[in-house]
């Protein structure tokens, strides 16, 4: 699986030609609620010409179920899996079309195109929050969405992780930089991949201090199979 980072916490991974998108936040609409939430870094408006095959929604929070990036990338003829624990779902699936609304609790698995989607537990002001383990029989990827360290997470990863994406910005209940490099190491990642940075904040990623950390660039491939 190849994987682009796409700001805040949202990912788009191919694997060919089926795409998914995690998390996509692809418009300033935090700009409208909170003026501190102005995006830094523009959107790449080809992003929505990518038509995606499965949206992975984590939780309920705009930069992570944006209306209005929403809008525009389901209004499409083509029929997108749209996974979403239940506060997101509820909101998600008034979209309409003829998409298929999947609710994505804690627990829940879900098989496409012989991947396997695990939703796992996320410590997050959202209670009904998730992070997801992605699976195509040869990677394992876990994003963790918007979540605190918390114990009982561990409980739900029973396997080995290659890459981990987590956030390490700190606030808004999610781990700060220093939390997140020990979640990294509990869980045995390979490789971490630190997120939720940059867009809003000056946050230098160098604070995650992690050996296996490998620093994304926005809008870039990451280079998860770099020895």
């Amino acid at each position: 699986m190849n994987v682009t980072w796409i700001g805040q916490l949202g990912l788009l991974i191919k694997k060919d030609g089926f795409k998914i998108m995690v998390d996509p936040y692809l418009s300033n609409s935090c700009f409208e609620i909170n003026p501190n939430n102005n995006r830094r870094v523009p959107v790449k408006e080809e992003l929505f010409s990518e038509a995606p095959d499965v949206i992975i929604i984590t939780h309920n929070h705009m930069d992570h179920m944006d209306p209005e990036t929403l809008k525009k990338l389901l209004n499409s003829e083509k029929k997108i899996t749209v996974l979403a624990p239940y506060e997101p779902w509820r909101e998600v699936r008034k979209f309409g079309g003829r998409h298929n609304y999947v609710m994505f609790n804690r627990g829940t698995q879900w098989t496409q195109n012989g991947i396997l989607f695990k939703a796992v537990k996320a410590e997050h002001s959202d209670l009904s929050a998730v992070g997801v383990i992605i699976d195509d029989g040869a990677q394992k990827f876990y994003v963790t969405g918007d979540t605190l360290y918390n114990e009982r997470i561990f409980d739900d990863i029973k396997e080995d992780i290659d890459v981990v994406f987590l956030p390490i910005n700190g606030v808004g209940n999610n781990m700060n930089a220093e939390d997140a490099a020990r979640f990294a190491r509990r869980i045995g990642a390979k490789k971490a991949v630190p997120l939720h940075w940059g867009l809003f904040d000056d946050i230098n990623p160098a604070v995650f201090d992690c050996p296996v950390a490998v620093i994304p660039d926005f809008y870039k491939e990451i280079n998860i199979n770099e020895k």
